[in-house]
């Protein structure tokens, strides 16, 4: 019997062997049932041993194969087992991730037939008769309800289980032969067949590019294969309308483009203004579509039925029928981290694959991340910067208030309230920045100062006025406002801290004439609501917006000009070395969102710390030189990207459990270290995170780091080969290159 050797979605380095019937002929790739315990699971095909280390007769067969061919193509193949290695992850568990869930489940990826109702030649008859009045066979005769359907049936076929047809009278005209069934397949059109004679872009809504532009779409244009690009741009100086025209000349060649986008709320405006411009087959790809149309959407780009896929960080898996540009939008931002199972980035994906495709991909951003400014220094990207905005050549003015000189009112000192007073007497709009939701971060008692604190995190709960309730923020945890103090009884319970709702309601009062609209997760969690939103701020329906990030980047709201920074003075003192780096990138994120058509912008930020000198850089000189001071620090403190890292995380309910699995991994390097005479290598750790309890569970941290990536790569190999750890009762997660130590 012919030996298969199958990867399962399971937490495991390691394959499992099963004997293959001989009517079964899987490729590399397929998916195929198998039992699995007392389970039948799906498998991928990773193998064809020659021998395995279990007897024959102990192995179990083949349950049924799913695939003809592989569900993977070569490309996508190459570089999940690449990523699987690169990130210490079961190869299982990656080719799993990679697929819709519905391929998971075991579904087929070909789109199912439709079941039609049509009339037959002897229906077509009976409805001629019946409308003449004429009948010359009486078995033709119908009711006036059996001649409304005949006629509907004669205009177009209806999909069964429409309710718009009974179906007991479908069934009657069936029994006599006036009906019949049809099933029909989808055309599997190519995004070029629908397209035909168009042309692929709209040319009056393409924009004039200024020089900057016209030169950084040259430099693309000419370059032929694999070339990774920065695109370094002030906001609002049209790195879009570069990508566009960019895009046209890729569609223009008969090839499909992907777009990441860091977050949904981008999501909207993007397919907005790709459909403007586009006359071609444009799908989407997020978390809130449902596992249908994902698999959807996964099928039509693997048929080339779709030109242009956009989509979050996972879209990074969708398999291509030509693909000929990768695009990532805010290349910066975290979000393109995945922050569990296996800890990918979608960003050095798309580097790498675009490689192995040998095609062009383009990172841009505002504020490039300190490990792209870091590659172009050193050759691996070309740098293209967009200094000028596109319409508006003027520079935004930056203010900073001093909050120890200010009387403040909920947040808001009177030198902010009187320049939005002002701005929005011009007819303006106004954005309020405060990346923290909810009324207020604390309720406490004002007798004896007992907070209300969630126990599974130790950290303070969220007040939620709208909701009446108290959230934790970190595991999602609520529960009803307390009568009273949790300690001593009292009534006497107040709120401390400012959030997004409790800001909305203190402009809400100040500005009354004036509508407020507030963009936060709680405020966008029903499908539509965030479109709305937008919509009504472009349409000038709102003139004071308050959002977290979610409105950091990316929108393009014409006539707001006055943007305020609120409470981020926590940022400036963080323990996490990448804190001022996000700071910087979040500041002048928001920043961008004022003046950005014809109009001047002002940006205003609140703070206790005037004088700090990350501020200070970033006022005067710009995120450019920020940067350059930034890598300069970390090339001296020898901190990423001047070397790679690993992060060894454990969790359990006990802390001193957790503390010890990482002690045991401390002993395995150091012995590791002697026995391989590995030089460079440093062990920070173990220590306690950040973030010290969440969810009911302690959390230690073991970081390893090292100047050089391919000597780390292989000291990972090495621990994942022993299995060194001994790890009962406690979870542990190996995260390469990360992001978040908290």
């Amino acid at each position: 019997m012919k030996l298969v050797r199958i990867a399962l979605a399971v937490p495991l380095f390691q394959f499992f062997d099963y004997l293959c019937p001989l009517e079964f002929t899987p490729q590399l790739g397929c998916r195929v049932i198998v039992p699995f315990g007392h389970q039948q699971r799906v498998g991928i095909v990773v193998d064809f041993p020659e021998n395995s280390d279990i007897d024959s007769k102990q192995l179990k067969f083949i349950t049924a194969l799913l695939d003809e061919e592989s569900i993977f193509n070569d490309k996508l193949w190459k570089l999940l087992i690449w990523a699987a290695n690169y990130y210490q992850a079961p190869l299982g568990e990656v080719l799993f991730q990679a697929l819709p869930v519905k391929l998971r489940q075991g579904e087929s990826p070909i789109e199912k037939s439709k079941i039609f109702f049509q009339l037959t030649s002897l229906g077509h008859e009976a409805l001629n008769m019946n409308q003449m009045g004429v009948i010359h066979n009486n078995a033709l005769k119908c009711t006036q309800k059996q001649i409304e359907v005949l006629s509907t049936l004669a205009k177009e076929e209806v999909e069964k289980g429409n309710n718009r047809l009974s179906p007991s009278i479908l069934s009657t005209l069936q029994k006599k032969g006036y009906v019949e069934i049809k099933e029909k397949y989808p055309k599997q059109l190519t995004w070029q067949q629908r397209l035909a004679d168009k042309n692929v872009a709209h040319f009056e809504d393409r924009l004039k590019l200024n020089q900057e532009q016209a030169l950084a779409l040259s430099q693309l244009v000419f370059q032929q294969g694999f070339t990774s690009s920065l695109i370094d741009g002030v906001t609002g100086a049209g790195k879009t309308e570069v990508y566009l025209q960019f895009i046209e000349q890729i569609l223009n060649k008969g090839r499909q483009v992907l777009v990441l986008v860091p977050e949904i709320g981008l999501t909207p405006q993007t397919v907005q203004r790709f459909n403007a411009r586009f006359a071609v087959e444009i799908d989407v790809l997020h978390s809130n579509l449902n596992e249908s149309e994902r698999l959807k959407v996964w099928y039509r780009a693997k048929t080339g039925q779709s030109a242009v896929v956009i989509g979050t960080r996972s879209a990074i898996f969708t398999q291509f029928y030509d693909l000929g540009l990768i695009v990532i939008d805010e290349e910066h931002d975290a979000s393109f981290k995945q922050q569990d199972n296996w800890r990918y980035h979608a960003r050095d994906l798309a580097v790498m694959y675009a490689k192995q495709l040998d095609i062009p991909i383009l990172l841009g951003s505002a504020t490039p991340s300190l490990e792209s400014l870091h590659n172009v220094k050193n050759g691996k990207y070309q740098h293209i910067v967009l200094s000028k905005r596109a319409i508006n050549n003027t520079a935004l003015r930056h203010f900073i208030i001093d909050m120890k000189q200010q009387r403040v009112k909920q947040g808001l000192s009177r030198a902010l309230i009187e320049r939005i007073q002002t701005h929005l007497e011009q007819g303006n709009q106004v954005l309020l920045f405060l990346n923290r939701r909810g009324f207020a971060p604390v309720l406490l008692c004002h007798e004896c100062g007992w907070i209300a604190q969630c126990q599974h995190c130790e950290k303070p709960y969220t007040y939620h006025q709208k909701k009446r309730s108290l959230r934790c923020h970190h595991c999602s945890s609520q529960k009803p406002i307390p009568r009273q103090c949790g300690h001593c009884g009292s009534t006497h319970l107040i709120t401390t801290g400012l959030g997004t709702e409790q800001l909305e309601e203190a402009l809400t009062e100040c500005f009354p004439h004036h509508h407020v609209t507030r963009i936060d997760r709680d405020s966008t969690t029903r499908k539509g609501v965030l479109e709305k939103h937008l919509q009504n701020i472009r349409q000038g329906k709102s003139q004071i917006l308050i959002g977290t990030q979610m409105l950091a980047k990316g929108h393009h709201f014409p006539n707001v000009t006055l943007v305020a920074l609120l409470n981020i003075d926590n940022s400036l003192f963080s323990l996490d070395f990448r804190a001022e780096e996000r700071l910087a990138q979040l500041y002048v994120q928001v920043a961008g969102r004022a003046g950005r058509a014809e109009k001047y912008g002002e940006v205003i930020l609140q703070t206790h710390y005037p004088e700090h000198p990350l501020l200070r850089t970033l006022l005067s000189q710009g995120y450019a030189q920020f940067a350059e001071q930034a890598l300069l620090l970390r090339q001296n403190m020898g901190l990423p990207p001047f070397c790679s890292q690993a992060l060894f995380k454990a969790q359990s309910r006990s802390s001193e459990q957790a503390e010890n699995l990482l002690k045991q991994l401390l002993d395995y390097f150091n012995q590791l270290v002697q026995q391989k005479s590995i030089l460079g290598l440093q062990i920070l750790g173990p220590i306690p995170a950040l973030f010290v309890k969440k969810a009911g569970y302690y959390r230690w941290h073991l970081l390893l780091q090292h100047q050089s990536r391919q000597q780390l790569q292989q000291i990972l190999t090495y621990f994942r080969q022993d299995e060194p750890l001994k790890k009962e009762k406690v979870r542990w997660f190996l995260d390469v290159d990360p992001i978040d130590l908290s």
